[in-house]
């Protein structure tokens, strides 16, 4: 479980495909404080630290990951926002976060805001996965990228999200542009109520 407050931007130092399978070996400032089989979100992926040797960490994604998210489109030298799971003391600072990306969507604009900035994000029309929950509301939740956020203007297959300076240079949307792909994860709360509607 997260909160989809990115910690910082991990740097990807190998990417290895062995059968249907993707290796990815990055470094972070807290690498030392891991440890094996530990979860940690990657661009808003939950995976699991297998390895850890010479300041650097490493986790596999499977065929199922690589399909729905952005990760098999990492290259060595790309920023990955990274964030270990929720210490359950602790405050809630942004949502709650399964790090089980539901599918990706392509920047398709983006505006300035006196010092802020406008994202807007397209994600494919479905209405069956709408009726179970996959979508957004005005000032409701979304994760781009592990990125907890406010949705702003949604509409049936797009959303803005409004970055704050901080965010911008502190995650990588600063490496976003018009499209870019990222991760989505719908708002697990959204989703059980739209499920829970079929037994109403």
């Amino acid at each position: 479980m997260f909160s989809g407050i990115v910690e910082e931007m991990a740097t990807v130092v190998a990417v290895r495909k062995y059968q249907e399978n993707i290796d990815f070996t990055l470094r972070c400032s807290f690498v030392d404080e891991l440890k094996i089989d530990q979860s940690v979100a990657h661009n808003g992926v939950c995976l699991t630290v297998v390895d850890i040797a010479d300041g650097a960490y490493t986790v596999t994604a499977m065929k199922e990951t690589l399909d729905r998210t952005n990760l098999g489109l990492l290259k060595q030298g790309d920023k990955v926002n990274v964030e270990r799971s929720m210490m359950m003391n602790g405050r809630l600072d942004g949502h709650i976060v399964q790090g089980h990306v539901d599918e990706t969507a392509t920047c398709v604009a983006m505006e300035d805001a006196d010092g802020s900035t406008y994202f807007t994000f397209q994600y494919k029309a479905d209405k069956e996965m709408a009726r179970r929950g996959y979508f957004t509301v005005d000032k409701g939740s979304v994760t781009v990228n592990g990125v907890s956020l406010t949705v702003v203007g949604p509409t049936d297959n797009t959303f803005q999200v409004a970055i704050i300076p901080y965010t911008r240079q502190n995650t990588n949307f600063c490496d976003i542009r018009v499209g870019t792909v990222v991760n989505l994860e719908f708002d697990i709360l959204g989703k059980y109520i739209a499920r829970l509607q079929h037994f109403a």
